[in-house]
């Protein structure tokens, strides 16, 4: 286990330890929801998404203790996202880093119900009293997370335009398709991971906008990286069933590109990305451990 490796578990570990603090359950029957809520919050993953927040916003001398808050409701609303992704209507998966998906544990009704109560938790906590930051950047952070997460250009209508292209073999640009699909779909909250971090610690617009340029190059090699693990990868270390991609038809950089190719890009964005963190410099170096780990990930 590398440095970087080892630094994003014990971040992890610690951020899953405090999440305990944010759930409550009633002793009455309705608190089978929030316990699907945090059974799905709770199974694991790397927390990318969050390490990000806390890593961006450190750029600006923001301590952890204090872009928690937001970390935490971004993951809320990832994890809504992947319950969702999860059900029969959409991917129809039943494992989720190797745990039955929420509506496998639950049931499907339950599971829509524990989507629903993440996504609207992620703005209460935006929004609430636990944030400790100035109402101006809740309001900030609120109206750039629903963007992020929407059906207008967000990651609601990256998974249409998913859903859309499995059921057609042929579309007139299918690299714009792609990379439209990524954007909404994955890009866009990654994007929010590290803006946040910038409205936190009221970035310049130059430092933002560096940020939002490594955030898209990642988001991109991200997904070029999950396609071809879904083709090559290891089923128990992805905690998933692989495969089904190619099973479905499904429109991927490594069905448009080849592994090789899709390779050779991922690694060009991952450079890329690392050359947009220069107005940072020394400061950034975690921004730049996490692309490299992109690059190189199993799981």
């Amino acid at each position: 286990m590398n440095d970087f490796t080892s630094e994003l578990s014990a971040f992890s570990q610690n951020f899953n330890r405090r999440l305990t603090e944010l759930f409550s359950f009633s002793p009455h029957a309705e608190k089978r929801v929030a316990e699907a809520m945090y059974y799905s919050l709770s199974n694991g993953g790397k927390r990318l998404r969050p390490f990000l927040v806390t890593a961006t916003a450190a750029l600006f001398d923001i301590p952890a203790e204090k872009s928690f808050i937001t970390a935490a409701a971004l993951e809320c609303l990832h994890t809504y996202s992947l319950i969702h992704d999860d059900l029969p209507a959409m991917d129809n998966d039943e494992l989720r880093r190797g745990k039955p998906t929420c509506h496998k544990k639950f049931d499907e009704a339950t599971a829509i119900l524990a989507g629903d109560g993440l996504l609207t938790y992620a703005f209460e906590l935006l929004s609430g009293p636990l944030n400790p930051f100035p109402a101006d950047i809740k309001c900030n952070l609120c109206n750039l997370l629903a963007n992020a997460a929407g059906a207008f250009d967000g990651m609601v209508a990256g998974q249409m335009l998913d859903l859309l292209t499995e059921k057609t073999t042929s579309t007139d640009d299918p690299q714009y398709i792609i990379n439209h699909i990524e954007e909404m779909k994955t890009g866009r909250l990654l994007r929010f991971a590290c803006e946040a971090g910038a409205v936190l610690g009221r970035a310049s617009a130059q430092e933002r906008q560096a940020l939002i340029g490594y955030a898209r190059k990642i988001g991109v090699a991200f997904q070029i990286t999950d396609d071809i693990l879904d083709v090559r990868g290891n089923s128990e270390l992805m905690g998933k069933t692989l495969g089904k991609d190619a099973l479905q038809g499904k429109l991927t950089f490594v069905s448009l590109y080849g592994l090789e190719q899709a390779e050779q890009i991922a690694a060009g964005l991952i450079a890329q990305a690392c050359q947009e963190l220069s107005p940072f410099r020394q400061k950034a170096k975690k921004l730049t451990s996490l692309a490299e780990f992109i690059l190189k990930r199993q799981n």
